[in-house]
């Protein structure tokens, strides 16, 4: 019986090892977007975005949408064209239109997800093999910020307060703006990075050894680091 057993397993082995090797893995990656944010100033009535296709000789189907934070489809933003043909070595340029009619809060901003997949196509050549093509969905930041803030974003990054609470850092955002921090550091511990929502705060863990200062570095909006800077505690 354990022979038998044996014997099945190895043949079921041997048989995905032949249907996987008759398949030929394509993870195209010749698609890439002009920017690793979007900033929406309130006052414009529509913001752009390059999209480019690297790759000589292939051609590409490009699908965009938004989404909210919370990972839901969201009209309050148009993106336009939302589906087009994209040959190799050209660029084409996304328009994002603003629909949300002034309905969005204006003391801070508010995140939406511009998700942009690259479909790549079927290359004739090999219709008669087994080929799994895969399709690249490339997810970058779109921040709508509101006119006339009371802070300018310069200065954001160095208002953040760091607060110990056990085993947890809590960062606390008082300003107006989304920040990303990076390059997190509780002494000589690495910490996890963090998006730290506008006028709100969000919680690290904290190593029970972590040292007592605390050092960071945020991105603005050109995808920079900025400075690192020693963080204010409570």
């Amino acid at each position: 019986m354990k022979n038998t057993l044996k014997m099945t397993r190895s043949l079921l082995a041997g048989a995905m090892m032949t249907v996987l090797a008759g398949f030929t893995f394509s993870a195209e990656a010749g698609v890439a977007l002009g920017a690793t944010r979007v900033i929406y100033p309130s006052d414009l009535k529509q913001v752009q975005l390059a999209v480019t296709n690297n790759d000589e000789k292939s051609a590409y189907l490009i699908q965009s949408w938004i989404e909210n934070n919370d990972g839901g489809k969201d009209g309050r933003f148009v993106i336009t064209p939302p589906l087009f043909s994209m040959q190799g070595k050209k660029e084409n340029t996304l328009r994002i239109i603003d629909a949300t009619n002034n309905q969005l809060p204006q003391d801070r901003e508010t995140l939406f997800w511009i998700n942009v997949k690259a479909i790549p196509s079927m290359d004739k050549s090999k219709l008669n093999d087994n080929t799994l093509q895969l399709a690249i969905i490339s997810r970058i930041k779109l921040y709508y910020r509101p006119a006339n803030l009371a802070l300018s974003p310069d200065q954001a990054a160095e208002k953040l307060i760091f607060r110990r609470n056990g085993n947890m850092l809590t960062l606390s955002n008082p300003t107006p703006y989304y920040q990303t921090v990076t390059e997190l550091n509780a002494g000589k511990h690495v910490l996890e990075n963090a998006l730290v929502p506008p006028l709100g705060e969000t919680s690290v863990k904290l190593p029970a050894d972590a040292g007592s200062e605390i050092t960071y570095r945020t991105i603005n909006d050109y995808g920079a680091l900025t400075p690192k800077m020693k963080g204010k505690t409570q």
